[in-house]
């Protein structure tokens, strides 16, 4: 069902975000005449459409794996400047254990403190206070996950495409078929 909305929603869709929406053919015959490509240029272009998609796909999905491995870690420091916070309010000290070198761990105890660091990225650390990093953490997962919903929502129709251009080529092929063998039984017929 879910994917007949989406099917009848790409009808009507031109494109989104930059990714061209595949017409389905009903009329092969009008469609050929309409587009005035013949049968192997047509498959050509579908063909060409439908690598695309496929190249398209690729990079989505590695946008997605990168936001699906960002968000836990995001999620991670998140709670730790809040527990630092609350540890704060409590008059209480933190004791935990980091890494110091692979395999090595070493544990600490942070008292009182009123900032954090946090890795940018590209080697860059800034010190910010715990309610400054929370409100930027906070931020971060919000658009992180608003980026994973959209970047789900464009699979889906990438999806669509490619199942509406699969099924195009499938429909130009046997079309062919059937006017190649049409043309040999005439043929037949006639001599």
């Amino acid at each position: 069902m879910a994917a007949s909305s989406s099917s009848a929603d790409a009808i009507g869709t031109t494109e989104r975000r930059g990714i061209p929406a595949a017409a389905f053919v009903e009329d092969v015959q009008a469609y050929l005449t309409q587009s005035g490509l013949d049968v192997n240029s047509s498959l050509a272009f579908l063909q060409e459409r439908l690598q695309q998609y496929r190249v398209v796909e690729m990079k989505l999905l590695a946008q997605q794996r990168d936001l699906q491995a960002k968000i836990p870690d995001i999620e991670k420091c998140l709670d730790i400047a809040t527990t630092l916070q609350a540890k704060k309010s409590a008059g209480e000290a933190l004791i935990a254990d980091f890494e110091v070198s692979e395999g090595i761990y070493s544990r600490a105890c942070i008292e009182d403190t009123d900032f954090v660091c946090l890795w940018l990225g590209a080697n860059v650390m800034l010190e910010y206070s715990c309610e400054e990093a929370t409100t930027l953490l906070q931020k971060n997962l919000e658009n992180a996950k608003a980026s994973l919903e959209v970047l789900v929502a464009d699979l889906q129709f990438l999806r669509d495409q490619v199942t509406i251009t699969q099924v195009t080529i499938a429909r130009v092929y046997n079309w062919d078929v059937h006017q190649r063998r049409l043309l040999k039984t005439t043929a037949l017929k006639d001599s």
